[in-house]
């Protein structure tokens, strides 16, 4: 399918250094427009066991206000990000907040070099996104990330519930129960609980064709790169056994051999950096999108919840309304306390719908930040990646048709 509706959202990779405008902007510069920059670096293994985990320094730049001075630098540990997105979820109701790099769930990668540096470049990514998001960027909750100390941290971590607590299985039935479950409609009892809106339908099938779609080019993207890395280790190993037959034999033969091995162990280095771009430029950018749409699809079930509070406050708003007319007519002593009841369900109600209307345009606006920007960078990936493998295609012909001369030589003597 054609998996393009008008939008924007946030940048990957993200630019390093950005106004709250949009525009480039230096920490020094002499401009007073307001810019808010972050730097997750310098990460370190702390503790040892199943007690160890990784530490990052958050370096914050920034002319605003708000913040306690010009540059700010605090320790932070994977959890403090998680608190963060967590807390963002819990308030920003329609906001398609920004995913986190996944934990590895195999113990002998979790310290790898490699792992690490891609955590440490997703959690950079996913701290711009919030700092350059218009609404995100005002959240005390950030300022309190950026800022305060590990004790603080660590206290308000520990008083954290929210939704991604939960497993990601769990997480997932969440969303499946409010998107299919439809109330006792066959006995009567009670109306669906969904909405019934066609651009809403549209929007559900785009982000699951989506998500499929980027799963299935992230998981051939893995493939591609285990392929050069395997490749890469192959032309090695031949390099080192045609090194060795050459200086078994003499003459031009043995250096036709020594230089065939020479030449596939150069390539087998040009493999394995390409490897490492695909990955970091290509797979994982995929990946991420895919974490992203996780993300849409959180939203989508907040906005399905509340829907289905809204109808119901209404269904019992009328049903309040019935038995108040009920109890006027019968001149009853408990007028009084049915009507403050039904003012009180009717605040409850107009509250519902408020939160319920706020959500549906903040989801307008972000699907289209999304889509827009989600083309910008798909197309950088993509690019990227062609670019990539012409110039190693082109490499590699130009070492094999180096060689040729000198075998052609020995096949011909």
């Amino acid at each position: 399918m054609n998996c393009s509706l008008n939008g924007n959202w946030l940048p990957f990779p993200f630019r390093k250094q950005r106004s709250l405008s949009g525009s480039s902007q230096s920490p020094r510069s002499p401009s007073s427009q307001p810019f808010l920059s972050v730097s997750v670096t310098e990460p370190v293994k702390l503790g040892n066991g199943v007690q160890a985990y990784i530490s990052y320094r958050v370096i914050t730049k920034t002319n605003l206000p708000e913040y306690q001075g010009p540059e700010k630098i605090v320790i932070r540990r994977y959890s403090d990000f998680v608190w963060l997105r967590d807390r963002l979820f819990e308030k920003y109701k329609g906001i398609f907040i920004p995913p986190l790099p996944e934990k590895s769930a195999v113990e002998k990668f979790r310290f790898s070099a490699e792992f690490i540096e891609m955590r440490r470049q997703g959690l950079d990514i996913f701290v711009n996104r919030v700092a350059s998001h218009h609404e995100l960027q005002q959240s005390e909750d950030l300022r309190t990330f950026l800022q305060a100390d590990e004790d603080m941290m660590e206290r308000l971590r520990s008083q954290e519930t929210g939704i991604f607590k939960k497993k990601p299985s769990d997480l997932m039935q969440i969303f499946k129960d409010v998107q299919t479950k439809v109330s006792d409609v066959v006995l009567g009892k009670e109306k669906p609980v969904e909405e019934s809106n066609p651009e809403y339908e549209k929007l559900k099938h785009y982000v699951f064709e989506l998500e499929n779609h980027l799963a299935e080019a992230q998981k051939h993207a893995y493939r591609l790169v285990k392929r050069h890395r395997e490749l890469g280790q192959s032309l090695s190993d031949f390099g080192k056994a045609a090194k060795l037959l050459g200086a078994c034999e003499g003459n031009a033969l043995g250096k036709a051999f020594t230089d065939l091995g020479t030449k596939s162990e150069l390539l087998s280095t040009k493999l394995q950096k390409e490897a490492q771009q695909l990955l970091m430029n290509f797979e994982e950018p995929l990946k991420d999108y895919v974490r992203a749409v996780q993300s849409i699809k959180a939203t989508i079930a907040e906005r399905a919840n509340a829907f289905k509070q809204q109808c119901e406050l209404a269904e019992t708003i009328k049903l309040k309304e019935i038995n108040l007319d009920k109890l006027m007519l019968m001149r009853s002593d408990r007028v009084g306390e049915a009507e403050h009841e039904y003012k009180e369900l009717k605040a409850a109600s107009e509250e519902a719908t408020r939160r319920f209307e706020t959500i549906v345009r903040l989801m307008n606006e972000e699907i289209v930040r999304f889509q827009e920007q989600k083309t910008i960078d798909m197309g950088i990936a993509f690019h990227d990646f062609a670019k990539g493998q012409a110039r190693l295609a082109n490499g590699i012909a130009d070492a094999w048709r180096s060689l040729l001369p000198k075998l052609e030589a020995c096949s011909s003597s």
